[in-house]
């Protein structure tokens, strides 16, 4: 369940952009999804280490978590030692697909908890 919810959480951070279009609570999602950007780096670490741990019982899901936390913990990638710069410039890579990563990411956080 943890999982689910740090995808959830991590989507909405990614495709806050396009949350404002979504009929009727559009407009709350989108300023919960501000609010939570503030925390970006922590929420990306956070998933990428929850993806991590969860890979093997959910591999969908442990995926989607680890793509997500790459793309939000950009900014402190590269002072990783050795692979740093490699892990950043993926990252940066995949930022291009950020809204597209955040949707997934929610629909298949969601999707977990059912």
């Amino acid at each position: 369940m943890i999982i689910q919810i740090v995808n959830i959480i991590a989507g909405l951070v990614l495709a806050a952009g396009i949350m404002h279009s979504i009929p009727g609570i559009g407009k709350d999602i989108a300023r919960l999804a501000r609010w939570l950007g503030r925390f970006q780096t922590i929420i990306g670490i956070i998933a990428i280490i929850v993806g991590i741990w969860y890979f093997g019982d959910s591999t969908l899901q442990g995926m989607v978590a680890i793509v997500a936390g790459l793309v939000l913990a950009l900014g402190i990638l590269p002072s990783i030692p050795g692979i740093g710069k490699d892990i950043a410039r993926l990252a940066r890579w995949l930022g291009r697909f950020q809204t597209i990563i955040g949707i997934i990411a929610i629909i298949v956080g969601i999707w977990g908890l059912l």
